[in-house]
């Protein structure tokens, strides 16, 4: 799959950014995803430690089975996150990500590693941004990784290589209509 010119070797030699999607549009996850998918197609081995969902909604951890090279681990709770209600166990799910994060990041096993909605979970005090910023800093050099949610820190800002901002300038949820199963989840 590797194309004759850039031989793996060369493909992984060049990693090691860190790329953040946020803002209030959609498509953060799925542009991380979409990333995901092309590295895979060079034979790129690719985690996602999804901070904020669990198995039972979305659609990318039912794929996720049927490709060799994506590691997907949903470690939300079964319920929404609300900011002004956090509890106990929103704290210790999102430590066991970031704890799982770091040993992902420090395998040696994944050119890619996605967090997705972690900067949600530092937004709601699930996280420290101190600690994120630590684990992104002493990860290994050739990880490739990719920081998705709303409200992306500044400190996050700073240290990544490339941010992306989705503006959401219009959403069928305006209208009543929810989330949809193979759309938005």
């Amino acid at each position: 799959m590797v194309s004759e010119m850039a031989g793996e070797k060369d493909i992984r030699e060049k990693l090691g950014l860190v790329h953040v999607y946020t803002g209030n549009g959609k498509g953060k996850t799925t542009a991380a995803l979409g990333l995901a998918l092309r590295a895979m197609g060079n034979d790129l081995e690719v985690a996602m430690v999804q901070f904020m969902k669990c198995d039972q909604y979305y659609g990318e951890y039912q794929i996720s089975k049927q490709l060799p090279h994506l590691t997907l681990l949903p470690m939300g709770r079964d319920c929404l996150v609300h900011e002004d209600k956090v509890s106990q166990a929103d704290i210790d799910a999102a430590a066991a990500a970031l704890a799982k994060s770091k040993e992902l990041l420090h395998s040696c096993k994944y050119d890619m590693v996605i967090l997705d909605e972690i900067n949600v979970s530092i937004r709601f005090g699930l996280v420290s941004v101190e600690d994120v910023v630590r684990m992104l800093k002493e990860r290994p050099p050739r990880v490739e990784v990719v920081l998705t949610g709303r409200y992306a820190p500044p400190e996050i800002v700073e240290l990544a290589d490339l941010v992306t901002e989705m503006k959401c300038l219009k959403h069928p949820y305006t209208k009543g209509v929810p989330a949809r199963a193979g759309i938005e989840r």
